[in-house]
């Protein structure tokens, strides 16, 4: 737990772009962690993906997850144009959709503030020796169950301390 804490504290004091922070966080555990793993093996069932299960499986082995999300649908302004738009304004004024896991479109600059934070918060276990690996599917999983409610797109980080790691050597499939 003191880990994942320090975690959150990364993901939050990790630079943003034009410092605006859009990021949110959150410690996943016991009941709430089941959930995450349930969710994680019906997306697989239903879309035939076995990935899912094998990381379900992970989620349930860690001790803890932490949620990073971005609020990605915001524009920063500087009228990049690497969303598809001709500008912030186009941008924000264009309808947000569901995709199959995330909202869209996203602007590139929360792209690389999740990343970032990602990044610091993935660092800052591994310097405390706890195991841990960025998780895409888990991300699937907790926006389909609005774990944090304001980002459009999410990212999970299982956390393991054992004898070895059980997020790289796993299963192949």
């Amino acid at each position: 737990m003191n880990a994942a804490r320090l975690m959150l504290v990364s993901a939050r004091t990790a630079p943003k772009s034009g410092g605006v922070d859009d990021i949110f966080t959150v410690i996943v555990s016991e009941a709430e962690k089941e959930r995450l793993g349930d969710e994680m093996e019906n997306i697989g069932k239903e879309r035939q993906i076995a990935a899912f299960q094998r990381d379900a499986r992970n989620v349930r082995d860690s001790a803890l997850v932490v949620l990073i999300g971005v609020k990605g649908n915001k524009k920063l302004g500087f009228n990049c144009g690497a969303c598809g738009y001709v500008s912030c304004d186009e941008f924000e004024k264009t309808e947000k959709k569901d995709g199959q896991d995330f909202v869209g479109p996203t602007c590139v600059f929360k792209s690389l503030d999740l990343g970032i934070a990602l990044g610091s918060a993935s660092k800052t276990a591994s310097m405390l020796n706890v195991d841990n690996r960025i998780m895409y599917r888990i991300g699937t999983a907790a926006k389909r169950l609005n774990m944090l409610p304001e980002s459009t797109v999410i990212m999970g980080i299982p956390l393991s301390a054992k004898g070895k790691s059980i997020y790289f050597d796993r299963p192949k499939l």
